[in-house]
């Protein structure tokens, strides 16, 4: 009698068995991993516009300034800003909204009285904040950052900044 060649019903049903096993270990640590990537984005970004907000203040006469005027200081923003003149951050970031499995806020603090030396949208602080899309699944912590130059962090995924323009004293730094 002459055997065929292939695999059986059971061999097939083996191997299905043994790759979804693997696949139920190594899901969950690709999740983890996915987040992981979401939060040090986040947190990289804020350290970006930190920075952006502090080389800013040194070219408008001392303060700091809403993120479009950032993108683009020559469009009213620095009197007598030359427009072939570098930028402080690029403009993708200064656009709010999700981003990475965030959400991104900046909520800015009062402004100085009017002058000719320094932009008319100028503010005297800001806080930045990044807050999970969904928590647990996109982020787990939340992320703030301020003038100070503090990176913040909350264990329930809630904004650290609460809102305010400077971080509150019951902040965890990161």
């Amino acid at each position: 009698m002459r055997q065929e060649k292939g695999f059986t019903l059971i061999e097939l049903l083996i191997v299905v068995a043994i790759i979804g096993i693997i696949a139920a270990i190594a899901i969950p640590s690709l999740l983890r991993a996915r987040v992981s990537a979401n939060e040090a984005a986040a947190i990289g970004d804020i350290r970006t516009v930190i920075s952006a907000e502090a080389a800013y203040q040194s070219s408008n006469a001392g303060f700091y300034d809403v993120l479009t005027c950032l993108a683009s200081p020559s469009a009213g923003c620095i009197p007598s800003y030359p427009p072939s003149a570098p930028t402080f951050m690029d403009g993708n970031l200064a656009a709010f909204g999700a981003k990475q499995g965030y959400n991104r806020t900046m909520v800015a603090g009062v402004a100085p009285p009017a002058g000719a030396n320094y932009s008319p949208s100028s503010i005297a602080g800001f806080s930045y904040s990044a807050t999970p899309t969904v928590v647990n699944q996109t982020g787990v912590r939340g992320f703030a950052g301020d003038a100070s130059g503090v990176v913040c962090q909350d264990a329930t995924g809630a904004d650290p900044a609460a809102g305010l323009a400077a971080l509150p004293a019951t902040c965890i730094p990161i």
